[in-house]
């Protein structure tokens, strides 16, 4: 994840418009994420399990994200690394919350049921895989794009672990499964959410750098 903003981050960030399909794009992902979300908290609840409760917070933020993300698609670059810097800070919550989550279960010691919990996992992997192979051309582009798709496919490897993680409770009928894979999306909303920052501050930089020499120039 890091490598790229290593030997990247000047070239993703480029100011070009965004196209008509990627505004379909993040319409469709809106959609979708929103959904889910109803569906994993009212599932999340009756299965009792941890990690389901937490990627349906995970899709509200996702929704949230698509949402601005369709808000500021014609801004200049500046505005939408603006964006991104809180949009990196708010998947730094969410890992912390989740992580918050994961030891009250664990403390708890309520044991989720399975096959509800596997079935809406697949639900999701479902639609987090669609919307992360529309979004997959826009992987390299700016910070707010970035964070996009960062967010999206975070969502699909959580759903592969949740899918794991629930043949994990049937076959040990521990929830110990359950609650160590909240913990890994909890670790993975705030890895991207520090990468989203650091990409979209080195954004700013640049630009801030470019607004001075353009000044100095005036003057010259």
């Amino acid at each position: 994840m890091g490598k790229n903003c290593d030997h990247g981050c000047e070239a993703g960030a480029t100011d070009h418009a965004p196209t008509h399909r990627y505004r379909r794009i993040l319409w469709i992902a809106l959609v979708v994420n929103a959904a889910m979300f109803f569906v994993e908290i009212i599932f999340g609840k009756v299965s009792g399990s941890v990690s389901l409760l937490a990627d349906a917070i995970d899709f509200f933020g996702d929704a949230t994200n698509y949402a601005l993300s369709l808000w500021v698609l014609g801004a200049s670059l500046v505005w939408r690394s603006r964006l991104a810097l809180g949009k990196g800070a708010v998947m730094l919550g969410y890992g912390l919350f989740i992580f918050a989550k994961a030891a009250l279960s664990a403390y708890q010691g309520a044991t989720p049921e399975p096959f509800l919990m596997g079935s809406i996992g697949l639900l999701a992997l479902a639609a987090n895989f669609g919307v992360a192979l529309l979004l997959y051309t826009y992987r390299e582009g700016d910070a707010n794009m970035r964070s996009v798709w960062l967010c999206t496919r975070n969502d699909a490897i959580g759903n592969v672990a949740i899918v794991l993680a629930a043949l994990g409770v049937f076959g040990t009928g521990s929830l110990w499964p359950d609650v160590v894979v909240a913990v890994i999306m909890g670790g993975l909303g705030i890895s991207s959410g520090w990468y989203i920052i650091k990409q979209a501050n080195s954004e700013l930089t640049i630009d801030r750098s470019t607004s001075k020499e353009v000044v100095r120039s005036d003057f010259v």
